[in-house]
C-alpha cells in the first residue's frame, strides 16, 4: 500500500457547520460545496482559500447536484425541497417543495431529477417544469442513495431498510430488490464500464454486485471500522475511493477491488471526524474530501509513483 504517494494539497475551512456534500461545477477547477449551515459555496481548486457564497437556505444541505445542460445547480434543502440555481445569472430559476423531510441524495438526467428522501419516497421532477413525473414509495424507511446506469437502463437506490431496489430508467418498475446489506445503504455507484454495482453501509461492508449476472453479489469487503459514507471512481475508472465514519478514506484497485492506501489523520494530517463525501475532480487528479470538521480536504494522489 506503501507505493502511492498521497499529499495533502491544502485545506479549506469556510464552513461553519458540518460538511455534507460537494459537487463539480461548469469548470473542471470549480466545485460546490455545502452542509449544515446552509451555505452553498463555490470554489475554484486554482485559489482555493477564496471560495464565495452562491447562495444560503434556512436548513441544512445533504445534496447537490450539477447539470451541465442547463448550467444549473440543484440543491437539496432538508426539510423544504429543491432549489434550482442558474449559474449564468446566479439566481434561483425556481424550487418545488418535496414535503417535511430529508433530501439525500440527487440525480439529474435528460431533464429529470431523481431525488431520495427520508420518508423513503423516490421523486422523479422535470427540471425545465419543476412539474412532478412520478413519487414511488417503496419504503417505510429512508431513501439514502441514488445510482444512474443508462447503458444498461436503471437506477439503483439503497435504503435505510438495508435493501437495493432497481428499477427501470424509463417506466420507474421496480425490477429487482437486493437484500443487500446488515444495515442502512449509504452509497451506490456504477463503475464506469457499467458492468458493476457497489454499495457501501452502515456496516462497514463494501459489496460489488455483477449486474451482467442479474446482480449477483460478487464480493464482500468488511471496508472500514464504522459506516461508509461515499464512494467515488476516478476519472479514468481504474481506481476509486471509500470515506467512512471512521475518519479515514481508502484507494482501491477498480479492477481488482485490493486496497492500496489508507489516508487518515495519523500518516497524512487527515480528518479528525466523519469523512462524509469524496469528489475526484478532472482538475489535476485532485481529490476532494468533506468531513464534520467544517473543512474541505484538497489531495494529490500520485499512482505514477508506485511504478518507478
Amino acid at each position: 500500500m506503501s507505493k502511492i504517494q498521497v499529499t495533502k494539497v491544502d485545506t479549506i475551512a469556510g464552513h461553519q457547520d458540518c460538511v455534507y456534500t460537494i459537487e463539480k461545477g461548469p469548470k473542471e477547477q470549480v466545485f460546490f460545496s455545502s452542509g449544515g449551515d446552509g451555505v452553498i459555496a463555490e470554489w475554484d481548486l486554482t485559489k482555493p482559500q477564496e471560495g464565495r457564497m452562491l447562495a444560503k437556505v434556512p436548513s441544512s444541505v445533504y445534496a447537490l447536484c450539477y447539470y451541465p445542460k442547463r448550467n444549473a445547480l440543484v440543491v437539496g434543502q432538508n426539510f423544504d425541497g429543491i432549489h434550482i440555481i442558474d449559474l449564468e445569472e446566479r439566481k434561483e430559476r425556481g424550487s418545488i417543495q418535496l414535503g417535511n423531510t430529508q433530501i439525500f441524495d440527487i440525480k439529474v438526467l435528460n431533464d429529470r431529477v431523481f431525488c431520495s428522501l427520508g420518508n423513503g419516497e423516490i421523486h422523479i421532477l422535470d427540471i425545465t417544469s419543476l412539474e412532478t413525473i412520478k413519487v414511488i414509495k417503496a419504503s417505510t424507511e429512508s431513501a439514502r442513495c441514488i445510482a444512474i446506469s443508462e447503458v444498461n437502463r436503471e437506477f439503483a437506490v439503497g435504503f435505510s431498510d438495508n435493501h437495493i431496489r432497481i428499477y427501470n430508467l424509463h417506466d420507474f418498475s421496480e425490477k429487482r430488490v437486493i437484500p443487500a446489506h446488515k444495515i442502512s445503504v449509504f452509497t451506490v455507484q456504477y463503475s464506469p464500464d457499467q458492468r458493476y454495482l457497489l454499495s457501501g453501509s452502515r456496516d462497514a461492508h463494501l459489496k460489488i454486485w455483477d449486474v451482467e449476472s442479474d446482480y449477483r453479489l460478487k464480493e464482500s469487503i468488511v471496508a472500514h471500522m464504522y459506516a461508509i459514507n461515499h464512494l467515488v471512481f476516478s476519472a479514468d475508472g481504474k481506481h476509486f475511493v471509500t470515506c467512512s465514519m471512521d475518519k479515514s478514506i481508502k484507494v482501491w484497485d477498480a479492477e481488482t477491488f485490493h486496497l492500496l492506501k489508507v489516508i487518515d489523520k495519523a500518516r497524512h494530517a487527515g480528518h479528525g471526524t466523519s469523512v462524509n463525501k469524496v469528489l475526484w475532480t478532472n482538475f489535476n487528479n485532485l481529490l476532494l474530501s468533506a468531513s464534520d470538521d467544517r473543512s474541505i480536504s484538497i489531495w494529490d494522489i500520485n499512482f505514477k509513483f508506485s511504478e518507478e
